[in-house]
């Protein structure tokens, strides 16, 4: 996504825009391969035929129900770069082609329940507990194609180029007459004549431009059907059998829609999630686990990366990344405290909220009753600043608890780096 963020902003240059692209963390639903296979069939896109299996007895079976010319044998995990990743076991490549059935049992075998180590996982991998079996296509040509909500256009866009199968953005960079941006209207979608007219440009041709073109539309329903914010297709493919094919996709869900994706969000495998950032969402709190010892505590995405920073200039790690949001409760501050000290990592914690929408005396509250339920024993440094801030330091400084209170954000940083352990 951040490269697709960077590409906008490429763009926008080129269009003399000099508005800046405003990005901030939000809690993205994260769907292995296959998943997002299933919910591109499920909704008509053009898609390889395949099947998921777990163990190599499942794999034994799939010459009786699934039979193809060549098989692709890939291992589903949340990270990129898997065919030239290895196994713990000294297997090398999580993604392999062969025409050979009896050779799928082999090769799932040596997939799961091992741990897949790329460029893009943790240094010991991520076990492998599914396997994605899909038939090969013969691929003619290689396009890219994306939709993507987009700040700098205020909604979507489609990106495309007939470079795909590729970083997009080394084609953008090197190549930039070969990627189109186009901002969509929400309400009037892609028409037949601007998919027909992308399809041109992806150098589609004869009766390939009109198939081509009805993909591309029906990628756009499935945008807007399942609320997302990116559906990014690389490679989309020209087959030898005159097939346009959607071979590889990234989609990503717009949080907020989740009370109409339910079916969607309740697919999520947390597995390979840390289990914190988990139990946060639960809470609806955004929690992302750093290797620092003060644990933060803030509302607002700003002023965490604010925190985060000036707890570095004094000579400080941050421990975490928690934004409890702006509209936090007593049982949210709560849980927030307990999920800061479950990482025995975290010497003190550092509060700090400025009360705009958020209740002070609401934060002062939940920090005391965290306290005594929790029976905290680490150092605890709160800034507050904002609505009812004088309500809630009376708050602090009735409660008996040992609490030091900051003056402001530099003070908060250098309280909460002094009262590390020595």
């Amino acid at each position: 996504m951040a490269s697709l963020r960077h590409l906008l902003f490429k763009s926008s240059l080129n269009l003399k825009c000099h508005k800046q692209i405003s990005v901030c963390q939000i809690r993205s639903l994260n769907l292995l391969e296959y998943q997002s296979k299933v919910l591109l069939q499920d909704n008509d896109v053009c898609v390889q035929k395949f099947k998921i299996v777990e163990n190599p007895e499942e794999a034994k079976s799939l010459p009786q129900n699934f039979k193809v010319d060549e098989y692709v044998v890939k291992a589903q995990i949340l990270a990129g770069g898997r065919g030239l990743g290895h196994f713990d076991n000294g297997f090398k490549g999580g993604v392999h082609l062969t025409k050979n059935p009896s050779e799928v049992t082999s090769l799932v075998g040596k997939m799961v329940g091992h741990k897949l180590i790329t460029k893009q996982t943790p240094k010991d991998g991520i076990m492998v507990k599914k396997v994605m079996v899909a038939e090969s296509v013969t691929i003619k040509r290689e396009t890219y194609l994306c939709i993507v909500m987009d700040r700098l256009h205020n909604g979507p866009v489609l990106i495309a180029s007939p470079c795909g199968g590729m970083d997009i953005e080394s084609v953008a960079e090197k190549t930039p007459h070969l990627v189109k941006t186009v901002p969509i209207d929400i309400f009037e979608g892609i028409s037949e004549d601007l998919a027909q007219n992308i399809a041109d440009f992806l150098e589609f041709k004869g009766s390939m431009k009109n198939k081509a073109a009805i993909e591309i539309q029906k990628l756009w329903n499935f945008f807007v059907k399942v609320d997302a914010v990116q559906v990014e297709i690389n490679p989309l493919v020209e087959t030898d059998n005159g097939a346009v094919v959607s071979v590889d996709a990234k989609i990503q869900f717009d949080d907020n829609a989740k009370f109409r994706q339910k079916e969607i969000f309740a697919v999520e495998d947390h597995s390979e999630s840390d289990p914190r950032e988990v139990d946060a969402a639960q809470h609806n709190l955004n929690y992302i686990g750093m290797s620092g010892n003060i644990g933060c505590l803030v509302n607002g995405a700003g002023l965490a990366m604010a925190t985060m920073d000036i707890i570095k200039l004094h000579g400080g790690e941050p421990a975490n990344f928690l934004d409890v949001g702006g509209g936090v409760t007593e049982k949210q501050v709560y849980e927030a405290f307990r999920i800061l000290t479950s990482d025995q990592n975290v010497k003190a914690i550092l509060v700090n909220v400025f009360g705009g929408i958020v209740n002070c005396a609401t934060i002062a509250n939940g920090i005391i009753n965290a306290c005594r339920s929790i029976k905290l024993n680490i150092p605890l440094v709160v800034r507050l600043e904002g609505t009812n801030v004088k309500e809630a330091k009376r708050i602090l400084a009735e409660s008996g608890l040992p609490i030091r209170s900051a003056k402001d954000l530099e003070d908060a940083a250098c309280k909460a780096v002094d009262s590390l352990p020595k």
